[in-house]
């Protein structure tokens, strides 16, 4: 009689991380969606959708290139709106701790790029607060569009190994 071991399998945590945001139009909801992404340089990737933890210690690399194609964890939120002359905007947010996880947030709304951004800003003092955690830094990333037929707002943490 054979035995099987099992493997013990671990996730990878993400090493690495950068926030970003697009704005853009499209013939359709989903082509806004393509063009949003493309204009935020995620375009060419798979997202999963994560909730809204930072692995401790991981850095913040802004310039970071991904192979196109990767299966990559990300944060994100969008809007789309096909109303004429409606501004939309999406915004996200990296709280920082000095010594251990950070915090994502995400919102996205029918106002400006600023108050899409004030909220975030207000969203991680009070994940912080309620973790009663200190927040030692803030990387935001946000995009604002008029819409003239069909139009997509989209800010992503986009995370890496």
């Amino acid at each position: 009689m054979s035995h099987v071991k099992e493997v013990n399998r671990k996730l990878p945590t993400p090493k690495k991380f950068f926030v970003t945001a697009g704005s853009a139009a499209g013939e359709n909801r989903l082509t806004a969606f393509d063009n949003a992404l493309l204009e935020a340089g995620i375009g060419n990737l798979n997202l999963i959708k994560v909730s809204s933890i930072l692995p401790p210690g991981i850095q913040y690399c802004p310039e970071m290139e991904i192979p196109p194609g990767s299966l990559i964890p990300t944060a994100f939120g969008f809007i789309i709106s096909d109303v004429p002359g409606e501004i939309i905007s999406a915004a996200v947010g990296v709280g920082l701790s000095p010594d251990t996880f950070g915090v994502i947030m995400e919102f996205t709304g029918k106002c400006s790029k600023e108050e899409a951004e004030k909220t975030i800003r207000q969203m991680l003092e009070e994940a912080f607060q309620a973790r009663d955690m200190e927040l030692a830094g803030v990387k935001i990333a946000s995009a604002e569009y008029r819409v003239e037929t069909i139009g997509c707002a989209l800010a992503a943490v986009p995370l890496w190994y």
